[in-house]
């Protein structure tokens, strides 16, 4: 291996006690393979045994915590007894290949298409529709149900703990339940779970409280607790930098193993709240990246993208596209094969990459979304 790129392999030892190997974490992506009674299928296996060799964690796409919180076709569920081992089949695989497993715990929220979920009632902090075509108004959950659904992010961290896991990420990102607590453009409550900003940290906050409550009851081995979020919405009123600085100032205290920085680009800015020229991720490191380890993620595709990124401090990357692009990334760096890594993808590419079809087509399908060449050969 190239010594430069040293920095990336050096292991890391969490809070909990789990250990990394290095600091490439395969970020969570959704794949909409899974059965459609909500079971791993064998073409998800085999896609993430394609990818887990190198990387020193893996971290799953997410799964529902209960039924009303499927957000995606072919996404795999953790909500009962009877996915146990559905997951465990996922957790034995990955670990397998030597690396640590992660599973994503995930409610889908407003965001949930109707048609996947109990009789068609998508549900939320408020009766506030997405700013989006064609979404629907969902229910503002009452006091009893956010207590309930609290309780199933725990119930689901004991099925990850029963199922062979390493820990699990509390998925408050991208738009969906946990998120929309915190989010003034949909939590419009004025009760104990809404109004001011303190007051909408009070639902991810209690959903971390929960499940590390269950991981100290149920953990028999060191086993993790990470959290992921968006630090912007585009909405109006929607959460701001200075939200979410105020709110990782809280969440520093929580005695996590990880913060998940999720953005599309590691190096992207911030579009309101606070005064400043840098990066996002730069201010969430000097925030609090001395108290709890930060997970960056967006557009890094090089070694020398992933080796520029952690030279902010941030002492974790995950690769999403990339590592579906090129499942070898980690291996091609130690083998000082470096410059042999594919950053597109042809049409004629998926046997060799291990993808499923269902995936494959949102690949082929969504412009913009990966760096398609139309025809065989590399760029």
């Amino acid at each position: 291996m190239n010594s430069k790129y040293q920095l990336l392999f050096e292991p890391l030892a969490l809070r909990s006690g789990v250990q990394l190997k290095n600091r490439i974490v395969m970020a969570p992506l959704t794949n909409f393979s899974s059965n459609a009674d909500g079971t791993v299928s064998d073409a998800e296996i085999d896609y993430y045994i394609r990818r887990a060799k190198g990387v020193g964690m893996v971290i799953t796409a997410c799964a529902y915590v209960t039924p009303n919180g499927k957000g995606f076709a072919g996404e795999f569920g953790a909500d009962s007894d009877d996915m146990i081992p559905s997951l465990r089949r996922l957790a034995t695989a990955l670990k397998e290949q030597g690396t640590r497993a992660v599973l994503q715990i995930f409610h889908g929220g407003r965001m949930c298409p109707p048609e996947l979920v109990p009789n068609g009632e998508t549900v939320s902090a408020s009766a506030i529709a997405a700013e989006q075509p064609g979404a629907v108004v969902p229910r503002a959950l009452t006091d009893q149900e956010i207590e309930e659904m609290i309780r199933a992010f725990g119930e689901t961290a004991r099925r990850a703990i029963e199922a062979g896991f390493d820990g699990v990420e509390i998925h408050g990102a991208n738009g969906y339940l946990i998120q929309q607590f915190f989010s003034p453009h949909s939590n419009r409550r004025d009760d104990r779970w809404g109004g001011s900003l303190e007051k909408r940290m009070t639902f991810p906050l209690r959903v971390i409280d929960e499940v590390k409550k269950v991981v100290a009851e149920h953990a028999k081995h060191p086993f993790l607790v990470g959290y992921r979020l968006s630090p912007e919405e585009a909405e109006t009123p929607g959460i701001t930098m200075a939200d979410t600085l105020a709110f990782l100032d809280v969440l520093a205290d929580k005695q996590l193993d990880y913060i998940h920085v999720s953005l599309m680009d590691f190096w992207s800015h911030p579009r309101r709240g606070v005064e400043s020229t840098r990066s996002r991720i730069e201010l969430i490191q000097e925030r609090v990246g001395h108290l709890v380890p930060i997970i960056g993620v967006g557009s890094i595709r090089t070694p020398d993208d992933a080796l520029k990124a952690l030279q902010t401090g941030v002492p974790l990357i995950a690769l999403g596209r990339e590592i579906i692009i090129e499942p070898d990334w980690v291996e091609k760096i130690e083998q000082e094969r470096e410059t042999e890594i594919q950053t597109t993808v042809t049409q004629d590419d998926q046997a060799r990459l291990v993808i499923p079809d269902p995936l494959w087509q949102a690949i082929m399908n969504t412009p913009g979304w990966f760096p398609v060449v139309k025809t065989s050969g590399r760029l």
